[in-house]
C-alpha cells in the first residue's frame, strides 16, 4: 500500500501537519471521485492526503512555490548535509563561527556551482535559528549559522506526489479553470496575514488576501487561516455593516517613508477628505 504522510517530507513554512488528522475527517464528507483543487499547494501535504484518502478523485496540486523541485533534489541535499556533518565540530545548537563558518559557506557555494541548485529552505533548518529561512546564498552570508544539521538523510519520497495533477500558476487561473466542475472542492491555504511570508514566491498584501475570499462564494471548500489575520472578525463586521462602503474612496492620501534603523523601514500614511 502507498505510504500516507502526515507531515511534509521537507521543511515548509506553514505546512498543515497539525491539522492532518482532522483534515482527514473533513475529507470523509466528500465522495471518492470528487475533484479537489489545492489552490495554494505549498508543500503538497493537503493534496497528498486527499489523493491517499480519495484514490479515485482528481486532485490538482498548484505547486506555485516549486516544492517538487526540492523533492527532486533530495539526493543532492543529503549529499551536502553529509559534507557539512564532516566539517562542523561545534556542539549542536551552538553558533558556527570563524574558519568553520567560512568552510560551511564555501561548501554551500561549491555545491551550488556543481549542481546549479541549492535547496536553501531545507538547508536553513540545519544551519539557521529555528523558524528562520533563507532563499539564496546572500541570506546565509549575513546570518549567524548554528549547528542544527539533520543527523540522518531525508527519505527519497518518490511516491509523495504520485497521482496528482500538477500545475504551477497564479491561483486565480487555477480557480477559473475548475470553478464550474460540478461538486469541485477547493483547498484554500493562502499565506497568513500578519505572519512572515518571506519564503513564498509572491508579495502578499491585505488586498491579495481578501481577493481569496471571492473564490469561496458558492463553492465547496476547506479554508485555513489564523487568528493573527483577524479575517473571520473582519468578515463578520462587514456582514453586519454592508451599507458602509469604502469611507476612504474619495480621500487624498499622503505618504511618508520612515526608517527605524539600517534594515527596518515603514510607511506612515495620512488620508483626508473634506466632506463639507
Amino acid at each position: 500500500m502507498r505510504k500516507q504522510y502526515l507531515s511534509a517530507p521537507l521543511p515548509f513554512q506553514g505546512q498543515k501537519r497539525m491539522f492532518a488528522k482532522e483534515y482527514i475527517k473533513v475529507l470523509q464528507q466528500f465522495p471518492d471521485g470528487t475533484t479537489f483543487v489545492d489552490l495554494f499547494g505549498g508543500s503538497g501535504l493537503l493534496s497528498h492526503i486527499a489523493k491517499c484518502q480519495k484514490p479515485h478523485s482528481k486532485v490538482v496540486y498548484n505547486d506555485f512555490d516549486g516544492y517538487r523541485l526540492r523533492l527532486e533534489h533530495i539526493p543532492q541535499t543529503n549529499e551536502l548535509l553529509a559534507r557539512l556533518r564532516g566539517v562542523v565540530s561545534v556542539p549542536r545548537h551552538k553558533a558556527i563561527l570563524g574558519k568553520e563558518r567560512e568552510l560551511v559557506l564555501s561548501l554551500v557555494r561549491e555545491h551550488e556551482h556543481l549542481y546549479g541548485y541549492v535547496d536553501y529552505i531545507t538547508l536553513s533548518s540545519s544551519l539557521m535559528f529555528s523558524m528562520k529561512y533563507a532563499t539564496e546564498f546572500s541570506d546565509f552570508e549575513k546570518e549567524t549559522l548554528y549547528n542544527n544539521i539533520k543527523t540522518t538523510d531525508y527519505p527519497s519520497c518518490r511516491d509523495y506526489l504520485n497521482g496528482l495533477t500538477i500545475t504551477s500558476c497564479d491561483y486565480k487561473e487555477v480557480f477559473e479553470k475548475y470553478k464550474d466542475i460540478p461538486g469541485v472542492v477547493f483547498l484554500v491555504d493562502p499565506p497568513y496575514l500578519s505572519t512572515d511570508v518571506g519564503t513564498y514566491k509572491m508579495y502578499w498584501r491585505l488586498a491579495d488576501y481578501l481577493d481569496v475570499l471571492t473564490v469561496l462564494t458558492e463553492q465547496s471548500f476547506v479554508f485555513f487561516t489564523s487568528n493573527k489575520s483577524s479575517i473571520l472578525e473582519l468578515c463578520d463586521w462587514i456582514g453586519r455593516n454592508k451599507h458602509i462602503g469604502n469611507p476612504f474612496e474619495e480621500c487624498t492620501k499622503v505618504e511618508f517613508n520612515a526608517r527605524m534603523n539600517y534594515n527596518s523601514t515603514y510607511t506612515d500614511m495620512m488620508l483626508y477628505r473634506n466632506a463639507g
